[in-house]
């Protein structure tokens, strides 16, 4: 039994897409609180150290099921980035980030009986383009509501890919679930045909 420790619709998706039978639970996790306990935490770390919590929360309460935590930070200029509060929020970000390269860190943690058994970090590195003012309060009206639900204001999957001039690394990492270095382990751990 396979159990997605996230109510993230981009991880669900991704899971469904590759065929994955699983359901999903929420993580009891207070991530700001816990990253705000950690101040020391270098971004990888904040990263892997949310996922395996969510990982850990939701194995307790499943034990017998093999449990999948993920995370993403956003960081730039020495600064961790969440999803924005609200869409001034998003404004701010999108603004700072602008011209300007940025690296998404997405980690996954498997657990088994409130056992970490497996975890994987990798990052991506994206290049905002210069873009004008005009453009994105435009962005920010037509995208408003999308722009709260994911690290940095933006997902690449839809209009957000205008923002960027260059992209280096794993889409799948991008999008928040490094998925090919997943499904091997859950294909090592019995849980998926090899």
């Amino acid at each position: 039994m396979i159990v997605l420790a996230s109510t993230s619709p981009a991880r669900q998706t991704l899971l469904k897409n590759a065929g994955v039978k699983f359901s999903a639970v929420a993580p009891l996790v207070d991530e700001r609180q816990l990253v705000a306990d950690h101040p020391h935490w270098p971004p990888d770390a904040v990263s892997r150290n949310l996922a395996a919590a969510k990982s850990l929360d939701v194995s307790i309460r499943y034990p017998e099921a093999l449990v999948i935590g993920a995370d993403q930070v956003l960081a730039h200029d020495g600064a961790i980035y969440t999803k924005p509060l609200n869409v001034a929020d998003c404004k701010r970000q999108l603004s700072e980030l602008r011209g300007h390269a940025h690296q998404l860190i997405s980690s996954v943690a498997c657990s088994r009986g409130g056992v970490v058994m497996w975890e994987l970090s990798d990052s991506a590195t994206l290049t905002m383009r210069n873009f004008s003012d005009d453009f994105l309060d435009d962005y920010i009206n037509k995208n408003s509501m999308n722009c709260l639900t994911s690290v940095g204001g933006y997902q690449i999957e839809g209009p957000g890919l205008q923002l960027f001039d260059a992209i280096d690394g794993n889409y799948f990492t991008i999008l928040g679930l490094p998925l090919l270095p997943l499904l091997d382990h859950l294909r090592a751990a019995g849980e998926l045909a090899a």
